[in-house]
């Protein structure tokens, strides 16, 4: 990683079953909360479907553009897990039986239930590194700054811990937050005076509705703790100063969870 540039991510999502609607993604929101907490902003994420040309545009986009590059589903033994076969072409490498994953299946699996379709989670581009699977074994892979992780929740977030150490960042990124039961269009313009004063302070604003009254949720991010409190305190105190009444505040230090 250039050290004189700040560590980002991107994450592909792949399965047409994410982008029919018949399976709701967790992975996203869980990388982004781990990735923070490592102060590696997820800046793009993108879903695609089992189409091959489609994911190797993405990955090739995604890997060039940001420090990492992470990929979900497609790695199991079906005919439409095709996550392996697209980065192999993304990189321009063959598409290789890895013998170590193949000897991690085999172990795995009584002889009887070892057949093709299982021996097909170990084909992998040609010099990948593998990524352990503590849960179901078929392990993941690594090549370059792109690590191919399984669309399984609980096997994706297995296969990350054991990566995490690998994944150089910086400082967190932090997060406050204040509840003001106001409309955004009341707040509006006190946001963007604070924005102008507090640049290096990502400021979101998010509208919401509670027992019929309009309020609106405003969290605060970045790496400085003292300009993120400093931000949301001057919000505070201008809000009061309107008489608009303050909600429930919640406040994280750690990383945006």
């Amino acid at each position: 990683m250039d050290q004189q540039r700040e560590a980002t991510a991107a994450l592909v999502v792949i399965g047409n079953e994410i982008l029919s609607g018949r399976t709701v993604d967790a992975n996203l929101p869980y990388l982004a909360r781990e990735l923070n907490a490592l102060g590696i902003p997820l800046l793009e994420a993108r879903m695609v479907p089992d189409v091959e040309a489609r994911i190797v545009e993405a990955v090739n986009a995604c890997r060039a553009r940001y420090t990492y590059l992470f990929t979900t589903g497609g790695i199991g033994p079906t005919h439409d897990d095709i996550t392996a076969a697209a980065v192999a072409r993304a990189f321009g490498r063959r598409l290789l039986r890895h013998p170590e994953a193949e000897r991690r299946l085999r172990a795995y699996y009584p002889p009887e239930k070892i057949n093709e379709a299982r021996l097909k989670m170990a084909e992998m581009p040609e010099g990948a590194e593998l990524i352990d699977n503590p849960i179901s074994t078929a392990p993941g892979f690594r090549i370059d700054n792109v690590f191919v992780l399984a669309g399984i929740p609980r096997v994706m977030q297995a296969m990350f811990e054991g990566i995490r150490h690998r994944l150089a960042g910086g400082p967190p990124i932090l997060s406050r937050s204040l509840t003001l039961m106001a409309p955004e269009g009341d707040v509006a313009a006190i946001l963007t005076a604070i924005q102008g004063d507090f640049p290096d302070v990502e400021i979101g604003s998010y509208p919401f509705f509670t027992f019929g009254r309009p309020g609106t949720s405003i969290v605060f991010r970045s790496r400085d703790a003292a300009a993120c409190e400093a931000a949301r305190a001057r919000l505070e105190g201008e809000a009061r100063a309107r008489g608009i009444e303050i909600g429930g505040r919640e406040e994280n230090g750690g990383a945006g969870r």
